[in-house]
Parts: C-alpha cells; structure tokens; sequence
C-alpha cells in the first residue's frame, strides 16, 4: 500500500509539473489550450502566391508547438485582414518587397520605434534600427529577426509577429524560441507584451540552430516615435 501510495503521488507530482510547464509556455505565446491559432504566412520575395520553403518549415514548427499546448492552426496570406479577434496569431516574415504587407501593418501600428532599412546597395540595406542601435544584415553569416508580442485594442487574443531578416531568420527565431522559452521569461521584462531580439550566427556551419537572444527591446520598440 506504501509503494502504490508513493507512485501515485510521483505520478501526480510529475503530471503536475509537465502541466505547469505547459501552461507556463501557453502564456509566453499568449495561446490557450483548445484555441485555434492563426498563422499568417508571407509570399517568397519576388514570388507573388509562392512561400519560401524555410517559411513553410517555419509553420510546421508552430503547428508543433500548437499541438504541444492543444491548439489547432488555421492558415492565411499575408493579405488577410481584419481582427484577429479571439484567436492568437503568429504572423511571419517582414514586410519588405511586400512579402507581408501585414506585418508592416503590425509593425507601423504596434512597434513605432522599429525601422527596418529597405533593399539597397547601402551597408544598412535590410537592417533593424532600435533603440539607437542598428542590426545589420550580413546575410548566410549572421542574421537577425524580431520577435513581438502585443494585444490590438480590437482584439481578446495577441499577435505574436515574427519578422527575420530572412526566411531563414524567421525559422530560427521559431525554433529557438519553442525550446528556450522558458530561459528567455527569465531574462525579460514582461512575457504579456515584448519585442526580443534574436541573434542567429555561423549560419553556414550552423543554419538556423545556432539562435539566442541578443536584447529585450520592448522598451524603445513601443515607445511612439
């Protein structure tokens, strides 16, 4: 009887734990379980109705991640519009060559203290600047992508954007974020609103495994401009 006691009370204290975990990665994405999440997908650069396959493997990383907290995903363009309503959304990719032009949107509307330089033969081209610090594009080497998480005032659920340097960025910043989440809550201000940055380097031995967490800009990314 001793012996069924003790392993009921491990198993209890062990489910107990996995849970806890959960609902701690659950609030770091601003999902709850049960909920349909909606992920909006950029088109390739120059590919109008085409997605780039590192963009595509960055949605499978979420739908992993929605079914790890027991969500369903719902897919959609970068032109939808509208309010996400009650359903978190992750939306991906940046809007340069309106590869998503509603990520520009988000990021105009939400994160007034981010520019992102456009296409040029300028050092600066495809860079971050936040906080009086630039991020520079130096792409296959190192890259960046930011990632933010804020609630529109017409909305009951958050918009988790996720905005690389490049699809590549885009993934890595998923990838990372989905295992060291839970390091990253340490190391940040706020888990209800944020803007991270995220540093991905030795892309060419490393692809998009090599990932950290540069900076917590939420500060100047939401200050108005």
């Amino acid at each position: 009887m001793t012996s069924l006691l003790g392993g009921g009370f491990v198993w209890l204290w062990e489910r107990g734990k996995r849970t806890r975990a959960l609902n701690r990665k659950a609030g770091f994405f601003g999902v709850r379980p049960g909920e349909t999440c909606l992920v909006v997908l950029p088109n390739k650069h120059n590919a109008p109705r085409a997605v780039h396959h590192r963009d595509v493997r960055a949605v499978v990383e979420l739908a992993m991640l929605a079914g790890e907290l027991g969500c369903q995903v719902s897919v959609a363009s970068g032109s939808f519009r509208g309010s996400n309503g009650d359903r978190t959304e992750f939306c991906v990719g940046g809007p340069l060559g309106d590869a998503n032009v509603r990520a520009g949107g988000h990021l105009a509307a939400h994160l007034p203290g981010v520019t992102i330089h456009p296409y040029s033969d300028r050092p600066e081209a495809v860079a971050f600047s936040v906080g009086g610090e630039q991020y520079l594009f130096d792409q296959g080497n190192e890259e960046y992508a930011l990632v933010a998480k804020f609630t529109p005032q017409e909305s009951s659920r958050p918009v988790v954007l996720v905005c690389g340097q490049s699809a590549l960025a885009n993934q890595a910043a998923i990838h990372f974020l989905r295992r060291e989440y839970a390091r990253v809550v340490r190391e940040i201000a706020s888990e209800d609103r944020y803007c991270l940055l995220i540093k991905i380097s030795d892309i060419l031995t490393y692809e998009f495994h090599r990932a950290v967490l540069e900076r917590d800009v939420s500060a100047a990314a939401f200050a108005p401009a």
